[in-house]
């Protein structure tokens, strides 16, 4: 089966296994002491791992997590293989598995960058301290410069021997530093006040090695997904707190989401939104009720519209409800919704893992209003909200709704951008990749909220 042309087209495929993030995971046969029955074995097994991989990704999702529902390609490889083997092929099949779009191999093309770049690079990190304000002379500013530099928001000075640090003044915070750290804080979703505190500290920290980590993690995630996404649907990225709404292809809006906290986590899966619910009311789930409401007086109750009804506590509609004013019902066993909330100033937070894992969307009015007309039920909505009471809309056609977690991706504006782990999920998928355990950075809520 396996012919010198074919096995050099499997072997130069596994030498380039780095444009996939690949290359910490051995896939190579070893060979030289194999029969030939043996040896077509080894073979065979290699290029079906490798396939396996690129096709649908080196681990399985739904292990890694405890909960992961999304659909994962269906691929005969080893029909495909066969075949491929047969017309000389083998690395244009290879080829074929592996998500084509212009993400994947931005993100493909960044991964190579950064792991050359961690391999010339020996620098020390930044000290922790105290906040550093614009204005104010600390002796780290000088690697800050450098970090600045290397992450390509300062530019290297035009001289033959002048290092980064040295081209500026000492110690100095000075107003060309607070622009680019405005800038930096700006892209990576930290406030962007100028101010050199620990979560700025903690990403100009991140090394290339960290960053091609993260890349390789972003691309095995595309890998478990199905190569066709719906065109019309709405795509939730937990880790970017971030919905976008797709609509034949192309995006037609983006807001910011307040997204469930760590131990809460807001569950990866694909589902589907199938009605809108005017003037919700909240049955609060039992864990908040002998948590966050435990203890709590009736006065309490009262001033929130909160009531006893057959041992549950039930809030009724109204613009204090958790839910706010309207519910997005999705199809799923979990109790997972979109909604809306009174708490309107967590979608001004750069971190919003806030939630206990339900979906708060910013200007939730706003957001089902335009999914009312484009599903001909504007004047049925308009009706179900003036009446004051909980009703339902059911859309003639369900939104496929997918809740991604995705810390490295390419932007609108084609830019790979990069966020935090908050939920702490990369550290098994880039384990199952080769590297090694370290722990992205996680977000830890400080903010006390009852909601879903």
């Amino acid at each position: 089966m396996w012919s010198p042309r074919a096995e050099q087209a499997l072997r130069a495929a596994l030498g380039k296994r780095a444009d996939h993030g690949l290359d910490r995971v051995h896939f190579h046969p070893e060979l030289s002491k194999l029969s030939a029955p043996a040896r077509e074995i080894a073979l065979t097994s290699a290029a079906l791992m490798f396939a396996g991989a690129l096709a649908r990704g080196v681990a399985d999702p739904a292990k890694l997590h405890t909960i992961y529902t999304h659909p994962r390609p269906e691929v005969d490889l080893a029909s495909g293989l066969a075949t491929a083997v047969r017309a000389g092929r083998v690395d244009a099949w290879l080829d074929s598995l592996a998500p084509d779009t212009p993400e994947y191999r931005a993100l493909a093309d960044t991964y190579l960058q950064q792991q050359k770049a961690a391999s010339q690079e020996n620098v020390a990190q930044i000290a922790s301290g105290d906040l550093i304000h614009p204005g104010d002379r600390d002796p780290r500013i000088p690697r800050i410069v450098t970090a600045l530099v290397e992450h390509r928001y300062l530019a290297m000075p035009v001289t033959t021997e002048a290092s980064p640090s040295q081209a500026v003044d000492g110690t100095l915070y000075t107003v060309g530093i607070v622009r680019a750290v405005k800038a930096f804080q700006h892209d990576y979703d930290i406030r962007d006040d100028g101010v050199i505190g620990v979560d700025t500290l903690s990403i100009l920290n991140v090394r290339p090695g960290d960053h091609a980590r993260s890349i390789a993690v972003a691309m095995e995630r595309l890998r478990w997904l199905t190569r066709e996404p719906p065109a019309t649907r709405i795509d939730v990225n937990t880790a970017a707190a971030e919905l976008s709404y797709f609509r034949d292809g192309e995006l037609v809006d983006q807001r910011n989401v307040v997204v469930g906290k760590p131990g809460k986590e807001t569950p990866q899966i694909s589902t589907s939104m199938f009605r809108l619910v005017a003037n919700p009311t909240w049955t609060v789930p039992k864990s908040i009720q002998r948590g966050e409401l435990a203890g709590k007086s009736a006065a309490y109750f009262r001033r929130n519209n909160m009531s006893w009804r057959n041992g549950w506590i039930v809030q009724g509609p109204g613009p204090r409800n958790s839910l706010g004013l309207v519910k997005f019902d999705l199809q799923n066993s979990l109790a997972i919704y979109l909604h809306d909330t009174p708490a309107k100033t967590l979608f001004d937070k750069h971190q919003r893992q806030l939630s206990h894992g339900c979906v708060r969307v910013s200007d939730a009015l706003g957001f089902a209003q335009m999914l009312a007309e484009q599903q001909g039920i504007a004047d049925q909505w308009s009706r179900a909200r003036a009446s004051g009471k909980i009703a339902y809309v059911r859309f003639p056609e369900a939104i496929p709704v997918r809740l991604l977690y995705r810390t490295v991706y390419v932007s609108q504006a084609n830019q790979v951008t990069y966020r935090t782990d908050p939920y702490g999920w990369n550290v098994a998928v880039a384990e199952a990749l080769g590297f090694g355990k370290d722990a992205g950075k996680q977000f830890r809520s400080d903010v006390d909220d009852i909601g879903p």
